[in-house]
């Protein structure tokens, strides 16, 4: 095989060879993307906007919506322009990037749901210790430790991919996901990716010991609970959150443990499952069954609506 490392670009994984195809490829990315940058900016708005909801569960929504904005923009833009001018090739810079920005906004966005588990987990078993414990302080550091922490990794897991020598450019995958570039490699998996492998699968082990940790304490407490509708009460928070961290887990698992396995039409059903659905249905996932962020999404449509009305007036 020969020696692509100094390629200047990638080749990734088109749809189809059908141009009708590729274009609607093309609207059905573009429907995705518009669902998951508007439903995530109104969570953004209405937690930044409505002060009732400055409170660290919603602080937290806040900083996972932010990630799913990233997480989202990281590929799909790019999918869409390769629908739109039947061009798959990427940049050997831009394939960087890529991997980078995912990276880094999925393991911030999977330290912020371990954060969420945590303040249900406070809220629910110990309520009259929350304001203590979950102060400002402590959910401003909890983030930053997460977002360090996230950037570290990311730094040393993107720069161990590109470490390879490849001795291809075709990419299959809609866009540069690390275990395709892997396979990519003139020798394989090498020691230090695979080192960064451990890494990565032990950081995801660990986010999901505290999750499930939190989750088991919850349902304890939860049972004690006399009455069926205080346990429906305080499942309710709990559902969503847990909703969404089965889906990312689950097709995230996956993906990575399909790495050393032929390519097929599944990884990209997959890899669209874990990078594409959570960013789209967390919006509504947590305004559906959430009616402090039903109300506040109501009142920035009426203030909006009033806004529009006035702006009229004067013109």
């Amino acid at each position: 095989m020969n020696n692509f490392t100094s390629t200047s670009s990638f080749l990734l994984l088109e749809f189809s060879d059908m141009r009708e195809l590729q274009i609607l490829s093309f609207f059905v990315f573009l429907a995705l993307y518009l669902t998951a940058l508007i439903g995530n900016l109104l969570i953004v708005t209405v937690v930044a906007v409505d002060s009732h909801l400055h409170t660290p569960m919603y602080y937290f929504l806040f900083n996972l919506a932010m990630s799913d904005i990233g997480s989202i923009s990281v590929m799909v833009p790019k999918a869409m322009a390769m629908s739109l001018k039947n061009d798959r090739s990427i940049t050997y810079a831009g394939c960087v990037a890529q991997v980078f920005f995912h990276v880094f906004f999925a393991t911030s966005g999977f330290s912020v749901l371990t954060i969420m588990a945590h303040d249900r987990y406070v809220a629910i078993c110990h309520p009259l210790h929350y304001e203590r414990i979950m102060h400002k302080g402590a959910c401003l550091q909890m983030v930053a430790i997460g977002l360090i922490g996230s950037l570290i990794y990311t730094i040393l897991h993107t720069g161990g991919t590109f470490g390879n020598t490849f001795c291809s450019n075709i990419v299959n995958q809609f866009f540069c996901e690390i275990p395709q570039l892997i396979k990519l490699s003139c020798s394989g998996i090498s020691i230090m990716e695979t080192g960064f492998l451990i890494l990565a699968f032990s950081l995801a082990l660990g986010y999901l010991i505290v999750i499930i940790r939190s989750y088991v304490q919850i349902f304890v407490v939860v049972l004690r609970i006399p009455s069926s509708q205080g346990q429906k009460k305080a499942l309710s928070t709990c559902v969503p959150h847990l909703t969404v961290v089965t889906m990312f887990v689950a097709s995230g698992v996956l993906v990575y443990a399909r790495s050393t396995a032929q390519s097929s039409n599944l990884d990209s059903i997959l890899s669209m499952i874990y990078t594409i659905i959570p960013p789209t249905s967390n919006p509504f996932i947590y305004s559906v069954r959430n009616k402090e962020v039903k109300t506040a999404l109501q009142n920035l449509l009426r203030v909006a609506i009033s806004y529009k009305n006035k702006f009229k007036v004067v013109l």
